[in-house]
């Protein structure tokens, strides 16, 4: 069962944990960095610089690779990092932990066959906006033939494991506008920042660093009108700018779990008044408004993807697979 770390907790504690719970059995290289660093006071004591927010073992490791931390045994990386501290340091407090993975346009292909287009997509917490490109990539569900974009096949390939009457679609929606918001968009055609997304990728995802170059390349041949600014704030304006004459979705996965209660019930409030549908893949305790089917199998670490608050499907974070819920 994999676990958030308690944000509160002591950084030794929270480096123990992310070891542990998050990096065991996915990235060999951050267990051990986390380990090492979670018995080491005088690093403990350069990351107690930052805010509590920027503590976070995943923002701090992306900080040192992004500015070239080597892979290796702990006892390098803590050499490297206290030589490079001030920079780190300052990449740590002018960055966040916006994964960019277009794998889960997997998950919402799905969903969106089942709603009329054409489409109008906006996504909030877009990052870089991949997820904005669905049509663009190519897909191989288990037991369903590939699926291609109307030109031919992508050079993004995505695969997912299907269980469960997944409507799984013989063509790709059409898609006629596309924008996002992000509190700190990113620009796939600015170096530095797919620099950023592919520091925040694993060390040992190879497969997840290649698709990224991939996906970027493809968006950067039609960069997406992303706006700067609070989701909440600019929702409403920027759905306002779709064309009328498509079907307005508006999704995100894995964003609303960062804002607290209230900003969570307000955006709820506002994307439901919003004509068009609504498409969320968020951790299981984020919209408690969703009734679960955990009737249906499901992992713990599994997203809930819902279709106007509406339980449609057990989701892997990364895309890997899609458990659809049969209707009662």
């Amino acid at each position: 069962m994999r676990a958030s770390v308690d944000p509160n907790a002591p950084t030794s504690e929270r480096y123990r944990v992310f070891a542990e719970v998050e990096a065991r059995g996915m990235s060999a290289t951050y267990e051990a960095w986390a380990l090492g660093l979670a018995d080491d006071p005088g690093t403990i004591a350069l990351v107690d610089e930052l805010p509590s927010a920027k503590r976070q073992p995943n923002l701090v490791f992306s900080a040192a690779r992004f500015h070239g931390a080597p892979l290796g045994p702990y006892a390098l990386f803590r050499d490297w990092l206290r030589a490079h501290w001030i920079e780190v340091r300052a990449t740590a407090l002018t960055h966040a932990t916006q994964t960019n993975e277009a794998a889960r346009c997997a998950l919402h292909v799905p969903a969106l066959a089942g709603i009329p287009g054409p489409l109008a997509l906006l996504e909030v917490g877009t990052s870089a906006g991949l997820c904005l490109y669905p049509d663009r990539y190519s897909y191989r569900y288990s037991g369903h033939p590939q699926l291609d974009p109307a030109d031919g096949p992508s050079e993004v390939v995505l695969d997912c494991a299907v269980n469960g009457p997944v409507p799984v679609p013989d063509r790709l929606p059409e898609i006629v506008w596309r924008g996002g918001i992000d509190l700190n968009p990113l620009d796939v055609t600015c170096p530095d920042d797919l620099a950023w997304l592919d520091a925040l990728i694993w060390p040992e995802h190879d497969d997840r660093r290649t698709r990224l170059q991939a996906a970027a390349r493809i968006a950067a041949t039609d960069p997406p009108r992303v706006v700067a600014g609070d989701l909440n704030e600019r929702l409403a304006a920027l759905a306002a700018a779709a064309p009328a004459d498509a079907t307005l979705v508006v999704f995100h996965t894995v964003v609303l779990m960062y804002l607290d209660p209230a900003g969570r019930e307000r955006f709820a409030e506002t994307v439901r008044a919003l004509p068009g549908h609504w498409l969320s893949v968020e951790p299981r305790t984020v919209l408690p408004s969703i009734s679960l089917r955990d009737d249906v199998a499901n992992d713990s670490s599994d997203l809930v993807l819902a279709v106007d608050g509406v339980h449609r499907a057990w989701a892997h974070p990364h895309g890997r697979a899609l458990r659809w819920v049969p209707n009662p």
